[in-house]
């Protein structure tokens, strides 16, 4: 796999749930051992959260990313307010 191929994989956590992407990935340039990838976490759409896992976190790399660690979903977001709309019948 090269890796403009790994940038933007998906990744899962180990319950197989999509955390995010792969957005950076940091190796050691003697061995060219990843040491870390950056993730750009799935949260809503206008989110760039980040979060930086260590080589030693990744379980496998193919065709998804997946983790050896499970990534907790942030409760951050509110639920929306019921909103109750009145129907005419026409008459």
């Amino acid at each position: 796999m090269q890796i403009k191929e790994f940038l933007g994989s998906v990744v899962l956590d180990k319950n197989a749930y999509e955390v995010g992407k792969v957005s950076n990935v940091e190796f050691d340039a003697a061995t060219g051992k990843i040491n870390e990838i950056t993730l750009t976490l799935q949260k809503n759409i206008f989110s760039k959260d980040e979060l930086v896992i260590s080589f030693d976190d990744i379980a496998t790399i193919g065709a998804y990313v997946i983790l050896n660690k499970e990534i907790p979903k942030d409760a951050e977001f509110e639920e929306a307010e019921a909103v109750e709309v009145e129907i005419e019948e026409d008459k």
